[in-house]
């Protein structure tokens, strides 16, 4: 297959092109100066020189809390436009495959766990990540759209849990969970700090998928598209605190100090675990244990230390 693939330089992007599955095929993936997202006309005028077989759109602007809390427009409207961009050009230029990466932010704040992909738009978001949750809602029921218009079309959308892995990004002020916390306790041990502060009770729980783990997912759909429902669910099944994960980094790294809470920092949902019933059913399951990927994870981050 010759791919298209969108957010080619992002963690989930560059676990995709390293998957073995990567060296059967043509991928195609420009970088931002090599193509604007944000301009439709350029996306169009790209699609109709290459004429991709498939696109697989994992562009985006993403961020942990910290992050969606400041810049809340940027994470709507940039999120909005390129997904928008990306699968109407592909519309246009007469693609009939496109795998879109959503979010487990779609789902409403208050919606039973596990989340059931027939909950997405059943209630209110949660307003720390509302702007991007809008977003990634709004492109996902798009590709719904354009596949209810013409069953030639097959526009499907994958929501993952939350990710982490090579090629994540370690910046506080930038970072999701995983990686900020692989961070805050390595800088913690080298500087010879005896305590790491963690935002709220560390009680609330979260699901954390390895992204090579996606990666391969993403693969087997790009095998078996046919088979794909509109939505699906990626992701473990299973969940762990804030607190655990902050207490397998410090193993991994090293770390023997104590942890103190910072009750004032906002925590976002309670739980957020995805039900993987349809996954599961679909035929796949993810085989990263926590241990390997934070371990692998790691291992990536100190390798950009020293670099």
């Amino acid at each position: 297959m010759r791919i298209f693939l969108t957010g080619g330089r992002g963690m989930v992007g560059r676990n995709f092109a390293e998957h073995a599955a990567g060296a059967e095929h043509e991928i195609l993936a420009p970088t931002s100066a090599e193509l604007d997202l944000l301009d439709f006309r350029a996306v169009n005028k790209w699609l109709e020189q290459h004429t991709p077989d498939v696109v697989v759109h994992t562009a985006g602007r993403v961020g942990g809390i910290q992050a969606n809390m400041r810049d809340p427009v940027a994470f709507l409207v940039e999120n909005l436009d390129m997904g928008r961009n990306v699968v109407l050009a592909a519309r246009q230029v007469g693609v009939k495959r496109l795998l879109n990466l959503g979010s487990s932010c779609m789902y409403p704040r208050n919606a039973p766990n596990p989340l059931s992909e027939e909950a997405v738009l059943t209630g209110e978001l949660e307003p720390t990540n509302e702007g991007y949750a809008l977003a990634k809602i709004t492109v996902a029921r798009l590709c719904d759209y354009i596949g209810r218009e013409d069953s030639s079309m097959h526009y499907r959308t994958l929501i993952p849990c939350n990710l982490y892995g090579r090629h994540d990004k370690f910046d506080p002020k930038h970072s999701h969970l995983v990686p900020a916390v692989i961070h805050k306790i390595h800088q913690a041990k080298v500087n010879g700090l005896d305590e790491v502060d963690i935002w709220g009770s560390g009680k609330v729980r979260r699901e954390f998928m390895y992204a090579g783990d996606l990666a391969d997912c993403m693969w087997r759909a790009l095998d078996y598209f046919d088979s794909l429902p509109a939505y699906l669910n990626v992701g473990l099944g299973s969940d762990l605190s804030i607190l655990d994960y902050y207490q397998t980094v410090a193993r991994i790294v090293g770390f023997e100090g104590k942890f103190v809470h910072d009750l004032t920092k906002p925590e976002g949902m309670s739980q957020k675990l995805v039900n993987t019933a349809r996954l599961e059913a679909w035929g796949w399951r993810a085989t990263t244990s926590l241990e390997s990927g934070i371990a692998q994870t790691y291992q990536f981050y100190l390798e950009g230390l020293r670099a």
